[in-house]
């Protein structure tokens, strides 16, 4: 069975197959694994995020509460991405979000200490952090972009094309939160695609 640092390196040589066996090395001699259990915070709002997690098994939701109380989320990641408030991680200030399971979940984790280390001495991994930035980047101006140029009926149905997967995983309620709509919004959604 293969270790969540396996799993971990295995995306890391698919993203830059150039990197050397001993840069692969010298680069997992820096990560460390955490297991988190349901319900557990790899972020909290209002703290500084110590290290950036590779999801190597399990599904995690980013979140925040709004001025009247509600906790709105904004994101849901599982294998293979990154779970991270990549903005506030890389100025080291402290984070506008909540990170948390929404199952037991293996995260591979590089401190920013240990990330400015692998740069400046194993510069293969600068593509590496390029790469992965990027990708961050480009998912939240989808969001973003999502809620300007499209209705709840699309986001939905780009959702459930995008995150097939994922549906049976998340609760009704966070997905409604994510999508920006009420729960009977959805339902009415769902019903009338249904009859298409």
């Amino acid at each position: 069975m293969e270790t969540g640092t396996d799993i971990f390196l295995k995306s890391v040589r698919k993203i830059c197959p150039d990197i050397t066996d001993d840069e692969l090395l010298q680069f997992a001699a820096r990560v460390t694994i955490e297991n988190l259990n349901r319900k557990d915070f790899f972020l909290q709002f209002g703290k500084v995020q110590k290290a950036i997690g590779f999801i190597a098994n399990g599904l995690v939701r980013s979140s925040f509460v709004d001025k009247e109380g509600n906790e709105i989320t904004v994101g849901f990641y599982t294998e293979g991405d990154y779970a991270t408030h990549y903005p506030a991680f890389i100025t080291r200030q402290p984070s506008k979000y909540n990170i948390q399971c929404l199952e037991p979940t293996t995260l591979v984790c590089i401190s920013y200490e240990n990330l400015q280390w692998i740069y400046e001495n194993l510069p293969g991994f600068e593509k590496y952090g390029r790469l992965v930035a990027e990708e961050i980047l480009k998912r939240q101006q989808a969001r973003i972009e999502s809620f300007i140029f499209q209705t709840a009926e699309e986001r939905y149905l780009d959702f459930i094309k995008g995150h097939a997967a994922l549906f049976n995983r998340i609760s009704i309620s966070h997905l409604c939160s994510f999508l920006g709509i009420e729960r009977q919004s959805l339902t009415r959604i769902r019903q009338k695609l249904a009859h298409k």
